[in-house]
C-alpha cells in the first residue's frame, strides 16, 4: 500500500470522527432546546385565560366587583366578566335551579348554605369581607335621625330589606339587640331596592349597608348606630361545581382575595375578614 493511499484513508477516518462528534453536539443542543421550551423542571406554564366568567354576587358588591371585573379583564386579555347582582337568596335559588354561573359571592353564610347544601359549590366557601349596617336618610337628615330608636318615631317612613335577604336579617338582628320594634312602609328584595326608595324620596330612611351609603354619595346621608356591631355580615365566595370556565373563575376569586382586591373592597367601606 502506498503512502498516499494510507494518508487518504487516515483523513477519511478523521473526517468521519469529526462528523460523528458534530452530530452528537447537535443532538445535545436539540435536547437542551427541547428541555428549555418545556421547562427544565418538566412543569408546563399556566394556560392563558380566556372566555367569559359568570359571577353571581350580592347587590351590595356591585360597585367594587364591577371595578375588579374591569381589572381582571385588563390583566387577562381575552376574558370577560359577566355579573348578575341581586338579593343573595334569589341568586342562590337561581343557582340551585340550574342557572349557569361560575362564581357565587353571597352577603351571608346562611344564603351560601343554600348552595352548599345542594352540593353546588367546590370546596369550602371562603369569607373575603364583612359588612356593617348604617341608616340612610335624606340629604341633610331633615328628620334629625340620630339613632336606630329614632326610626320608630310616628310618621317616619322607613324601608327595610326583606327578612329573607341578608341585609333584612341583619336589620332585624340589630333591632332585637336594641329591643326595638319597627314596622316599615315596605320590605325590599335587596339592599339596592331599599336604598333607592330613599334616593327617590319615597322613604325618609332605610337600614342598609354602610357600603351602599358610601356608594350613593350625596344622594343620601349616613347615620351610624351602635346596634349594628351586633349584626355584622360575613361575605363568603365560592367556585361553583358546574362552572363553565373554572380556571378563569379561580383566578377571579384569587383577585378578590388578593391585596389588590382587598384594597378596592376596603375603600368601598367593607371590613376585612
Amino acid at each position: 500500500m502506498t503512502r498516499s493511499v494510507r494518508r487518504t484513508r487516515r483523513m477519511l477516518r478523521l473526517a468521519g470522527a469529526g462528523a460523528a462528534a458534530l452530530m452528537a453536539l447537535s443532538a445535545c443542543s436539540a435536547s437542551s432546546d427541547s428541555k428549555d421550551s418545556s421547562g427544565s423542571s418538566g412543569t408546563s406554564a399556566s394556560p392563558q385565560l380566556s372566555g367569559t366568567v359568570t359571577v353571581f354576587a350580592a347587590a351590595s358588591l356591585k360597585e367594587s366587583f364591577t371595578t375588579l371585573g374591569k381589572r381582571f379583564e385588563h390583566q387577562h386579555p381575552g376574558t370577560e366578566v359577566s355579573f348578575s347582582f341581586g338579593g343573595s337568596d334569589t341568586l342562590a335559588a337561581n343557582i340551585t335551579g340550574g342557572a349557569p354561573a361560575d362564581v357565587f359571592a353571597a352577603a351571608s353564610p346562611k344564603t351560601m348554605t343554600i348552595v352548599t347544601d345542594k352540593k353546588e359549590a367546590v370546596g369550602r366557601p371562603a369569607t373575603f369581607v364583612r359588612n356593617q349596617l348604617e341608616i340612610a336618610t335624606l340629604p341633610g337628615n331633615p328628620h334629625k335621625v340620630a339613632s336606630l330608636k329614632d326610626l320608630t318615631a310616628s310618621g317616619l317612613k322607613v324601608v327595610l330589606c326583606d327578612r329573607t335577604v341578608p341585609c333584612g336579617a341583619a336589620a332585624q338582628k340589630a333591632l332585637d339587640a336594641g329591643r326595638l320594634k319597627l314596622t316599615p312602609v315596605s320590605y325590599e328584595q335587596d339592599v339596592r331596592g331599599a336604598l333607592t326608595k330613599v334616593e327617590l324620596r319615597e322613604a325618609d330612611a332605610a337600614v342598609v349597608y354602610r357600603t351602599d351609603v358610601r356608594a350613593a354619595g350625596d344622594r343620601v346621608e349616613g347615620v351610624e348606630f351602635p346596634e349594628s356591631a351586633k349584626a355584622i355580615n360575613d361575605y363568603p365566595i365560592a367556585l361553583l361545581k358546574n362552572a363553565q370556565n373554572a380556571e378563569a373563575a379561580k383566578a377571579f376569586i384569587a383577585l378578590v382575595q388578593s391585596a389588590e382586591g382587598q384594597k378596592v373592597l376596603v375603600e368601598a367601606g367593607f371590613l376585612k375578614p
